[in-house]
């Protein structure tokens, strides 16, 4: 997800008085959370952490330089938001589950398929017809949930489970945080500075993040966006310290209780507020793995060292977050995110691009992690008349390149722009590999990877949900798009291979399952059209019925 506040207006330096005055000055109006008092003394933060998911903190740097964050909406119209002077939106296509079934807005199941890839290696040579694999196309697949949190945006008591938290007219709601339960593909290691656990494997973590703001505009530079990570583990105990202010390499680093699941593996994921005894509640996400029979899980709790982040100082508090409402009703939202809604399926596209050869190398650190990266991709997904920095895509890696002996040789040499410190991170020129029809277009691997099928997702008694909407962010990263009006914004955006991947509803073996990509074997709801009209830095359609048939080819 993605928050967007306008350049320059927004920005505050912490060790100004006056600020720190009107921060301090605005907790105590608000008053204490609904949930327990934060103790006085939090954690202060490390000289490396996730104060800031984009990586962009002036007073720590980042342990994990590739984090897939939320996207942040802009307070004001006509801007797009930038963390520290640097824009930081990507694209994500998304579908928003809605119902008004007392549980669906924080009990909800999803069962899935995951991919088969190819068995060929992935191939440079011609974009819309290579040889592609899974972490060329999404490099992070998720299952998204507001979650309540009374020291993020907008900086309000939030009561768990409690659709009065929606933000309204009157009210810009209650304190709000997002989790994402994220799933990375094979091929692409390591997790530190790439995108995979190894190269057959998917692995999975569980994150949430909060926006250091106030309703007026009031941010925090030096943890805009704190995030919490930890892997989905067969034990439920994280690899290290999972919170933005001591997390480390050993946060990022799977270990032999880290689930690990199959190319095909068949998996249910359930995300829901867990009963932790002695009156305490956490929100735990469980993957189970019926292909190996094996199970994980990871609860976002105080017991496993998640905090809450203060505006004030950044320091952190153990904190228990549970789901924000109770219903996914229309109204639910994060209201600091550009993607509105409570429940989501979506795909992280445009990070990464595929390269002949790569030059320009550099040393990284990131946090106590050196590597060696290289800055420019030489190949037929770059345009070689195009000399804009936006025409590059760092970090790079070569292909068979193990970082230093603590990965599996790289499939294939590439990029992975991900927003961040370095320049022009983000591929806003869609050039890379989500942007050409090398995405599934059937149910067997051939030179593509089979699609994700996903079942419908179910709430409490195994209600499904009765509506859904269609939902991408691209607009806010296209040069020709005007934030204010709409105009020049378009899907697919302007980039050589004019395409933009889409949600299918297919029967597969009897099951209607939800698909991503170029599969025509269902319903399409109208391919790329399907994200419906341009509002503020998204499209979206309108909330549709959620179709119970999907045994016809209708559009």
């Amino acid at each position: 997800m993605s928050v967007v506040v306008g350049a320059g207006r927004l920005r505050f330096i912490l060790a100004q008085l006056g600020a720190v005055a009107l921060l301090l000055a605005t907790i105590q109006v608000l008053g204490p959370p609904a949930q327990a008092a934060a103790p006085r003394q939090g954690i202060k933060p490390g000289r490396s952490g996730g104060l800031d998911c984009n990586g962009l903190s002036p007073i720590q740097k980042a342990a994990k330089r590739s984090l897939i964050c939320a996207d942040p909406r802009a307070f004001k119209s006509a801007t797009r938001f930038e963390d520290n002077g640097v824009y930081v939106g990507h694209d994500e296509p998304a579908t928003r589950f809605v119902s008004s079934r007392p549980g669906s807005g924080g009990d909800v199941t999803f069962g899935e398929t995951l991919p088969v890839e190819p068995a060929a290696l992935p191939t440079v040579h011609n974009p819309g017809h290579d040889v592609t694999h899974s972490f060329e196309l999404s490099v992070a697949p998720w299952f998204g949930m507001a979650l309540c949190d009374p020291l993020s945006f907008p900086q309000t008591p939030c009561t768990p489970n409690s659709d009065r938290n929606a933000p309204s007219v009157r009210s810009p709601g209650g304190g709000s945080a997002f989790t994402e339960m994220q799933f990375y593909p094979p091929g692409f290691a390591p997790i530190v500075d790439a995108g995979s656990c190894d190269n057959r494997h998917w692995c999975a973590a569980l994150l949430t993040f909060d926006f250091e703001a106030t309703a007026g505009g009031v941010l925090n530079n030096n943890c805009v966006e704190p995030v919490n990570f930890a892997f989905v583990q067969t034990d439920g105990t994280p690899t290290g310290p999972p919170n933005p202010q001591q997390m480390n390499l050993s946060t990022f680093t799977p270990n032999s209780k880290t689930l690990l699941m199959g190319s095909g593996d068949r998996i249910t994921v359930h995300a829901s507020d867990a009963d932790l005894g002695g009156g305490q509640h956490a929100l735990r996400e469980v993957v189970t793995d019926h292909t190996t029979g094996q199970t994980g899980f990871m609860t976002a709790s105080a017991a496993n060292g998640f905090t809450q982040t203060s505006i004030v100082d950044c320091s952190g508090f153990l904190f228990n977050f549970e789901p924000a409402y109770n219903t996914a009703k229309p109204a639910n939202v994060v209201p600091w995110a550009i993607l509105q809604g409570d429940i989501f399926n979506q795909f992280e596209i445009g990070h990464f691009e595929p390269c002949n050869r790569i030059t320009g190398p550099f040393t990284e650190t990131v946090g106590t992690f050196t590597d060696t990266a290289w800055s420019h991709c030489i190949g037929p997904y770059e345009n070689p008349k195009d000399t804009s920095a936006n025409n590059d895509d760092p970090p790079c890696y070569p292909k068979g390149d193990t970082h230093g002996g603590v990965a599996e040789p790289n499939l294939v040499t590439g990029c992975e722009p991900v927003v961040g410190p370095l320049p022009a991170s983000s591929d806003v020129d869609f050039d890379g590999t989500s942007y050409w029809p090398d995405w599934p277009n059937k149910l067997t691997a051939g030179p593509f990877p089979t699609p994700f099928l996903q079942q419908q997702p179910t709430t409490v008694g195994g209600n499904p949900y009765e509506n859904l909407q269609f939902q991408t962010t691209v607009p806010a990263s296209e040069a020709s798009c005007n934030v204010a009006t709409g105009a020049g914004c378009v899907v697919p955006p302007a980039g050589p291979g004019h395409f933009y991947p889409y949600y299918t509803l297919a029967d597969v073996d009897g099951t209607c399952v939800w698909e991503f990509g170029h599969m025509a074997n269902g319903r399409t709801f109208g391919g790329d059209a399907q994200y419906g009209t341009f509002i503020r830095e998204s499209f979206r359609s309108p909330i549709l019925t959620n179709p119970t048939n999907c045994r016809t080819s209708l559009n």
